[in-house]
């Protein structure tokens, strides 16, 4: 009898101890995630169910991959535009050491312009992607992400309290921290260019996400010694440099996406996050496989440039393609940090160009 009671009371406290590994598991949080937020409680759920070798959606861990845009899901857009397009306007118009061709300076400076009084934006003459990458041909790899390091300093248009370094978002930092506990291999698949995006990227997410799980945007690179041979006839040797070849060779975007994930990571993501049209190719090939893909909305007009017309416009097209959104407005206790505050008007900040 002794013993029959013990054994039920053994088995009653397995089964309490169960039930409230469950509960808590149920009750996570994410920091800077807002208490309530039903993005938050999906994603929670879901990685839960991945996570649980008793559940029918089990991802062994080698297989739990979590693929995440960059401008616009992990970082802001809208100051006034993509990182990479503020980065080519200060080097075509405010970097005296930097002397433009006539006709990409023209343009950058129309195109400043018009972001910064809510004009529509100019034609370009060639891609901005590629003329960025023109203006730093010959540079060494080493010496164009030092410029980019340095560039993050600058302050940030459009907000007071923050440089271009610090332009992550808060909760998809934490977001990635605890995928991460959750044994998610994280890679970020973004259009900007690689190198950039793994110098923006070493301070807030490095100790997660190593540069080789960074994917972006290709240009061409070369050796100093290398004269007009093809890559595949020519041999580094030890007093070649890599430089900058000048050539923007393939955009990791739409299917660019998927053809890159499955070509440099090799498995079909579990979890899918991004902001725009352009992630909708990358989001659907989480869902096709089992997977769940969640896109960002820019709603949020007081602490960033948010477009509530445009949100729910992307909102209803996300829904459609069977994947679900997030309120920036609602989801995020915080955007960029609590002594980050949002300029009454952008283009208050007057920039004068390079001579």
């Amino acid at each position: 009898m002794k013993r029959s009671m013990a054994l039920l009371l053994s088995v009653l406290l397995l089964m309490t101890t169960v039930c409230a590994k469950q509960s808590d598991k149920d009750n996570d949080t994410i920091p800077n995630w807002s208490e309530n937020s039903p993005a938050m409680k999906s994603i929670v759920a879901f990685v839960n169910e991945v996570c649980d070798e008793s559940s029918d959606s089990y991802v062994p861990p080698e297989q739990r991959v979590a693929v995440f845009d960059s401008d616009g899901t992990l970082y802001g857009e809208l100051f006034p535009t993509y990182f990479d397009q503020c980065l080519m306007m200060y080097r075509l118009l405010h970097d005296d050491t930097y002397k433009a061709n006539p006709e990409d300076k023209a343009f950058a400076l129309e195109l400043e312009t018009a972001f910064l009084t809510g004009q529509p934006e100019p034609k370009a003459p060639r891609s901005t992607g590629q003329i960025t990458t023109e203006s730093f041909k010959g540079y060494t790899v080493e010496a164009y992400r030092q410029y980019i390091r340095d560039f993050m300093s600058q302050p940030a248009l459009g907000f007071e309290g923050m440089t271009y370094g610090q332009g992550s978002y808060k909760p998809m930092v934490t977001l990635i921290e605890y995928l991460v506990e959750h044994d998610f291999m994280v890679y970020i698949v973004s259009g900007a260019e690689t190198n950039l995006l793994r110098e923006l990227w070493q301070d807030d997410l490095g100790q997660w996400i190593p540069p080789y799980r960074i994917i972006g945007s290709t240009i061409s690179l070369v050796a100093t010694g290398q004269g007009d041979k093809a890559l595949r006839d020519y041999n580094l040797t030890d007093d070649d440099e890599v430089l900058i070849g000048g050539d923007m060779t393939y955009k990791c975007l739409k299917m660019g996406k998927v053809a890159s994930i499955v070509n440099q990571i090799g498995i079909a993501p579990t979890l899918a996050f991004g902001n725009s049209s352009g992630d909708f190719a990358m989001g659907t090939y989480a869902v096709r496989n089992g997977g769940k893909a969640y896109m960002l909305l820019c709603d949020d007009t007081e602490r960033d440039y948010g477009d509530t017309e445009k949100a729910a416009k992307f909102d209803k097209q996300c829904k459609e393609l069977g994947f679900e959104t997030v309120s920036m407005k609602d989801d995020f206790a915080t955007i960029y940090g609590d002594n980050v505050k949002k300029t009454s008007i952008v283009q208050e900040q007057e920039l004068a160009p390079a001579a």
